[in-house]
């Protein structure tokens, strides 16, 4: 993808907060810094992202940074210095964005696709040239006549996936599976059919029922490609995945002190669920800010104590990142009618 047409092939990104990240290639090979994509009014591009004051907290939607000023807690957002209000604290999330970058409308500049966390699929269209892009406002993209909405996390790609010549819709979501939607439009006017489903959910284990061996996850990203040089577009997904860790001989101390430290993490837990709730669901103006602060307090060492606990026990499952290709059958050879007699 190259996206500034430089003739240099750069990365583009989406992230957890939700902005998109541009690194342009030089010609060296190496990449420059990454840079956020701002649209054409200057607005930095996170879609369904910003500041939405609640009832409880300040939610930030986006690449924001707590940090610490003048002895208080400060967030930075877009180079701004954000500071609470009077019982109510910030909170931090994302829209974890992914892009794939097209020239959707055949007009000789790239546009934008955009998955989001809530299975989303977004057209941001540039309104720019080739050689100057100017991002628009984004529009969901249809199937169906439908808005499209995939089981979270959508992750898009775009390949002629049945071979006509135009490009289709491929996108991955959190579920694992793969939804194919066919061009049923042209390559300047794309429309789509409904989602076909070609890969099946995955499976995603947070206890000691996680497999052994590794077995295909959730959150599925996408690269079409033709792996073996056969004419048909293959899929490589990306996945996150948990294993079951092999066992490991331990001492018959270190069980005793991974079944203590077990029996303490389940108060500590229940606790933390507490402090939780009281802090970020039910918090109003009306909490004294004294208690406020001794609430904070504790939430930190739970939080320390949880982590030291969970370096003591055994883990029931490891977090993993596997790829997995997928492989087009074989187109069945032609077979003629037979001749007329």
């Amino acid at each position: 993808m190259d996206l500034d047409q430089d003739g240099n092939v750069d990365l583009l990104s989406g992230s957890w907060p939700g902005e998109l990240f541009f690194f342009a290639r030089q010609p060296d090979g190496s990449f420059l810094a990454p840079e956020m994509l701002k649209d054409r009014s200057g607005a930095y591009i996170d879609i369904g992202g910003g500041i939405k004051e609640e009832e409880s907290q300040i939610l930030i939607t986006g690449n924001g940074e707590f940090v610490e000023k003048d002895g208080k807690s400060i967030v930075k957002y877009h180079g701004e210095e954000l500071t609470p209000k009077p019982g109510k604290g910030f909170a931090i999330t994302g829209t974890a964005s992914a892009t794939y970058a097209i020239d959707w409308d055949a007009d000789g500049d790239l546009d934008l696709v955009v998955g989001d966390i809530r299975g989303n699929v977004w057209l941001i269209p540039n309104e720019g040239d080739a050689k100057h892009w100017a991002f628009g406002k984004e529009r969901a993209v249809l199937a169906g006549g439908q808005p499209i909405v995939v089981g979270g996390d959508a992750g898009p790609t775009c390949a002629d996936w049945d071979g006509d010549g135009d490009f289709d819709l491929l996108v991955g979501d959190g579920e694992g599976k793969v939804s194919w939607f066919e061009n049923v439009g042209t390559q300047r006017a794309p429309k789509f059919a409904a989602a076909q489903v070609i890969v099946a959910p995955g499976h995603c284990a947070y206890d000691a029922t996680a497999p052994a061996e590794p077995t295909r996850g959730i959150r599925a990203k996408l690269c079409a490609a033709d792996w073996n040089g056969d004419g048909q577009q293959d899929l490589l997904l990306g996945d996150f995945a948990t294993l079951r860790p092999a066992p490991k001989d331990r001492t018959p101390e270190e069980v005793a002190q991974a079944a203590a430290a077990k029996k303490e993490l389940d108060g500590l837990e229940a606790r933390y669920r507490e402090l939780v709730g009281r802090l970020y669901q039910t918090l109003t103006p009306k909490l004294p800010e004294e208690e406020r602060k001794q609430l904070e307090a504790e939430f930190g060492k739970v939080s320390d104590r949880i982590a030291e606990l969970r370096r003591i026990i055994p883990p029931e499952y490891e977090n993993h990142g596997w790829v997995w290709l997928f492989l087009r059958a074989p187109k069945e050879p032609r077979r003629d009618p037979p001749a007329a007699h």
